[in-house]
C-alpha cells in the first residue's frame, strides 16, 4: 500500500487525504497546531465567542461535498450546512441598500426596485454570461492539472475568448449593468484574487458566479457541536480519520529526506515518517525552504493584497446586520491604487462586515453577539513601512469611527476582542502577510500559476491556495483533489 505523509491539516492537506484514502493510500497527516483548518483558523475568546479566524464565505457545496464522497460520505451527514438569503447586504455612501439575492427572479425584483428596470434586465443578461463562464472553465481551466500551457489548448479555450474571458472584469460588468452600486456588487470579488476589478481578467468573473448566483453557506452548529467555518475542516478530518487516516497534531515538520529524485521520508520533530509521495500544503516560499530550491520564474511571484480583520465579542443583539454586510465607502477605483500600488491603507475604505451568529447564535453567548469587520490592506511587501504592531489599535479605533458614521455601531458593548494584521499573518506563516497567498495575474493564472507538481522531486506534490487553481475554499478544496491525482494517476471522483 502507497503511504503519502499530507504536511498540513488544512482545507487542501485535508481533502488531498480524503480522496487519497478513498484510492486506497495509506496516509499520514502532520499539522503544527493541534486541530485542524489551516488559514480556516479558529479561536474561542473568554465568555463563550467563538471565532472564524480564516474565510467567513462558503460557496460551491457540491465541490465541498466531493472529498467525503471519496470515502463513502455525505456532506449532510456531518454538517447542517444553510444557504444564506440575502447572501450580503451591500450598503452605499449615498444611505441606500441592494441586497444580494441568489435566487434569479426575486434578485431581479431587488434590482427593478432599487436600480431601474433597465439594470434588471441587464442583471438577467449578466446571469447567464457568469453561468456560462462557470461551465466553460470549471473540467477545463479549475478542475484540470496541467503539464504545460499547451495543456490548456482546447475548444474551451476559445469558447472562452468568445465569452470575452480574456477582456477586463470592470469593462465587461459595465455592459451589462449602468448602475455603479451593481457593478460593484458584482466585481469586488477580484480582489479575492488580487488584482483589482479594472484589471483582473474577465474570466475571474466565475468568482461573482460562485457568491451571486451559487450562493453563499455557512455551517450551522449540529447534535450539540457549535458550527462556524471551521466545521468544515473539523468534518472532513473526521470522516478521515474515521476512513483511516492518521493524524499527528502539534508537530512540526523541519526537513525532508531526499533519495536522489525522490523524498524519502518527511522529517518532523518528533522522529521520521518515512514515505512513498509527500504532499505539501505551506505557503510556498516555506515548501521551497522545505525542498531546498525556489524555482526560477521569468517575473518574481507577486502577492495578493492583505487584510485587517477585528473580531468582536459584544454584550447585547446586533440584530440590524445581517450575516455578511458590505459597506462600500464613496471612493472606489481609487482604493485599489491604493492597497495593490501605492502601499496604502484606504482612506474612503469598503468593509466586510460578519455576523455569523445571525445564523448560529450558539456563537456567542446568551444576549451577545460576534461580529468581524474585514478591510482589505496592503501586504507587507507592497507597505513595508506600515508597522502594524504600533498602528494597528488606532487603525481598529479608525474603521469603527467610520462604520459608526456610516450608521453601523459596532464600537459599544464589546467585552472580548481579537485583532489580525499582516504582521500577524506573517508570523502565521503566511508569506508577505497576506492570506490570499499569490496573486492571480495573467503570469500567475491557469497553467501559468505555480504547479502543483515539483521538479527535481517527481513523488513531491503541492495543494492549496498558492499553487494551482488558486485562492478561494471552492478552488483550494479542489487544489487538494488535483495533488491526489497525481499520486494514484487516475481520477479520484466523478
Amino acid at each position: 500500500m502507497t503511504h503519502v505523509v499530507v504536511v498540513g491539516a488544512g482545507l487542501a492537506g485535508l481533502t488531498s487525504a480524503l480522496h487519497l484514502r478513498g484510492a486506497g493510500c495509506e496516509v499520514t497527516v502532520v499539522e503544527r497546531e493541534t486541530h485542524p483548518g489551516g488559514r480556516a483558523g479558529r479561536l474561542d475568546l473568554e465568555g463563550g465567542y467563538r471565532l472564524d479566524t480564516g474565510p467567513s464565505v462558503l460557496t460551491m457545496p457540491d465541490l465541498l461535498e466531493e472529498p467525503l464522497t471519496a470515502v463513502g460520505e455525505k456532506l449532510g451527514d456531518r454538517l447542517d450546512l444553510v444557504r444564506l438569503d440575502p447572501a450580503y447586504n451591500a450598503r452605499f455612501a449615498d444611505g441606500s441598500e441592494i441586497d444580494v439575492l441568489t435566487d434569479a427572479d426575486a434578485m431581479e425584483q431587488e434590482v427593478r426596485e432599487k436600480v431601474s428596470a433597465r439594470d434588471a434586465d441587464g442583471y438577467r443578461r449578466l446571469r447567464d454570461w457568469l453561468g456560462e463562464l462557470y461551465r466553460v472553465q470549471m473540467g477545463t481551466f479549475i478542475d484540470a492539472n496541467f503539464d504545460s500551457p499547451l495543456d490548456a489548448l482546447s475548444p474551451e479555450l476559445v469558447r472562452l475568448g468568445m465569452l470575452g474571458g480574456f477582456g477586463r472584469l470592470g469593462p465587461r460588468i459595465a455592459k451589462f449593468l449602468q448602475d455603479e452600486r451593481l457593478r460593484r456588487i458584482f466585481s469586488f470579488q477580484a480582489l479575492y484574487a488580487g488584482v483589482p476589478p479594472a484589471k483582473a481578467l474577465a474570466a475571474y468573473g466565475v468568482i461573482a458566479y460562485m457568491d451571486t448566483i451559487a450562493g453563499v453557506y455557512f455551517p450551522r452548529g449540529k447534535d450539540g457541536v457549535p458550527g462556524g467555518v471551521r466545521a468544515l475542516p473539523q468534518a472532513y478530518a473526521d470522516a478521515a480519520e474515521a476512513a483511516g487516516v492518521t493524524f499527528r497534531y502539534g508537530t512540526d515538520v523541519t526537513g525532508l529526506t531526499r533519495g536522489g529524485d525522490r523524498v524519502t521520508a518527511v522529517e518532523t520533530a518528533g522522529g521520521t515518517l518515512p514515505c512513498d509521495s509527500v504532499v505539501l500544503t505551506l505557503d510556498l516560499p516555506a515548501v521551497y525552504e522545505l525542498l531546498g530550491r525556489t524555482p526560477r520564474r521569468a517575473v518574481p511571484l507577486r502577492w495578493s493584497p492583505s487584510a485587517y480583520v477585528v473580531h468582536l465579542g459584544l454584550d447585547r443583539r446586533a440584530d440590524d446586520l445581517g450575516h455578511h454586510t458590505i459597506s462600500f465607502g464613496d471612493a472606489w477605483a481609487s482604493t485599489f491604487d491604493e492597497i495593490i500600488t501605492r502601499g496604502e491603507l484606504m482612506r474612503d475604505p469598503s468593509l466586510l462586515i460578519t455576523r455569523p451568529t445571525a445564523t448560529d447564535p450558539t456563537l456567542a453567548p446568551t444576549g451577545g453577539d460576534y461580529v468581524s469587520v474585514l478591510a482589505p490592506c496592503p501586504n507587507l511587501e507592497r507597505g513595508p513601512d506600515l508597522d502594524w504592531d504600533r498602528m494597528g489599535p488606532r487603525y481598529r479605533d479608525e474603521l469603527l469611527g467610520v462604520l459608526a458614521g456610516r450608521g453601523i455601531d459596532v464600537g459599544t458593548g464589546i467585552v472580548a476582542e481579537h485583532a489580525i494584521s499582516p504582521a500577524d499573518w506573517q508570523r502565521m506563516g503566511m508569506a508577505a502577510g497576506t492570506p490570499f497567498s499569490a496573486a492571480h495575474t495573467f503570469a500567475q493564472t491557469g497553467p501559468f500559476r505555480s504547479g502543483n507538481r515539483v521538479r527535481g522531486a517527481r513523488n513531491a506534490f503541492l495543494a492549496g491556495c498558492g499553487t494551482t487553481p488558486g485562492v478561494g475554499v471552492p478552488t483550494v478544496v479542489v487544489s487538494g483533489k488535483l495533488a491526489a491525482e497525481r499520486i494514484v494517476g487516475r481520477r479520484t471522483s466523478s
